[in-house]
């Protein structure tokens, strides 16, 4: 080990959580009070991002972000935020990224021939499909639904929806060294600059039999900074879509569209909406109105404050950019189409609306639509006989 070459426990001794949170942009919320500090982001206006929070524990060696009570410590906040960090580069591994951001923090410099031998040699590759094997959904060959449907049960997404975003997912199983495979429900990024290269995938896990949780995340090597899961149902080209429609995950856009089965694009940004994701996006889509239907949380309204925020800058009119939330005490898009309340949103006397009512009162009406349709049709024939 070189003399000047830092452990994870010298971080962690060296580095308090408020030294962390500066560097990633945040500032400190003085109205909160010194006794539980609490950092947060503000937008070109000097606004405050709302639901972009942070709060320091009593030993100011970790923070939270509220409502969740989840710890990060310096080398945990780094490795669940890299996006938040200058240093940062797509395929870099999050141990590499921990070195380089704690090093510099501590002003303990490395050597630069050194760092980019051992970046060559520990950072992760960039994205590439190749890596996987691939198994699509084919809407004519059942042994290929079946074998996705395990990933769609849990989340009530049915076969037509299943049918209509078939392009625009696969089962991915990553060959690895160690003989061991796990297939996981991937649902390709790609940049809206150039729909068709893939940048990396948004996973989801098979739900494990004891407690029906399943693995989330995006593939190594991601572009996740910028890439986006692009579901473009409309047969036009993406700069001329009229209705973009915005989730923090693909699941809750199927949801969605099962809900209220519309053919336009749908967009996920597989977690926190990045700058890079939505300026991209933006640029391409100008001519576009776009509906963001984050979490009905304080992260998710955050989420759209500096959507339009960013928007704002960008020169698109107020009314281009609007929230779109599930109706009722539901979280999400997914919540809703489950009919899964939110304790939180009764708690705070959200409306209540059910979705599987609104969904057989609609049935209703196309069904008396076409009988009205059908009776008119058959008074015309009648007449005409006559």
């Amino acid at each position: 080990m070189a003399n000047n070459e830092l452990t994870y426990n010298d971080f962690l001794q060296r580095l308090n959580i408020q030294e962390l949170l500066v560097d990633a942009g945040y500032q400190l919320n003085k109205r909160d009070g010194l006794r539980y500090p609490s950092y947060v982001k503000v937008d070109s206006h000097g606004q405050r991002v709302r639901g972009d929070k942070f709060i320091v524990t009593g030993n100011g060696k970790c923070c939270f972000q509220p409502p969740e009570q989840k710890n990060y410590n310096v080398i945990g906040f780094i490795k669940e935020h890299p996006t938040l960090f200058d240093d940062y580069k797509p395929g870099m591994s999050l141990d590499r990224l921990v070195n380089v951001v704690c090093n510099r923090l501590l002003n303990n410099p490395i050597d630069v021939r050194e760092s980019r031998v051992a970046e060559l040699k520990r950072d992760a590759k960039p994205f590439n499909l190749s890596d996987y094997d691939i198994l699509r959904f084919n809407p004519r060959e059942k042994d290929t639904q079946r074998k996705h449907y395990p990933y769609f049960k849990e989340r009530g997404i049915n076969m037509g929806t299943q049918f209509a975003f078939h392009k625009h997912f696969f089962l991915a199983t990553k060959r690895r060294n160690e003989g061991l495979s796990f297939a996981n429900l991937a649902f390709p990024l790609s940049l809206p600059s150039k729909p068709d290269s893939i940048v990396g995938l948004e996973e989801r896990g098979r739900p494990r039999r004891e407690d029906g949780k399943a693995y989330k995340g995006k593939a190594e090597g991601s572009n996740s900074s910028e890439g986006l899961w692009i579901a473009n149902l409309t047969g036009k080209p993406l700069k001329e879509a009229t209705n973009i429609l915005w989730f923090e995950s693909a699941y809750d856009a199927m949801a969605e569209y099962q809900i209220n089965p519309v053919k336009n694009v749908y967009v996920s940004t597989g977690g926190t909406p990045t700058k890079g994701q939505i300026k991209g996006m933006l640029e391409e889509t100008r001519q576009a109105n776009h509906y963001l239907g984050f979490d009905k949380d304080e992260a998710g309204r955050g989420f759209v404050k500096n959507f339009k925020a960013i928007a704002k800058e960008m020169g698109f009119a107020d009314f281009t950019v609007q929230s779109y939330h599930p109706l009722g005490q539901y979280k999400d898009w997914n919540d809703a189409l489950l009919g899964k309340r939110d304790q939180r949103l009764i708690d705070q006397g959200e409306i209540d609306f059910d979705y599987f009512e609104f969904a057989k009162a609609q049935e209703a009406e196309r069904q008396q639509e076409q009988e009205r349709k059908q009776q008119e049709k058959e008074e015309r024939t009648s007449g005409f006989r006559r």
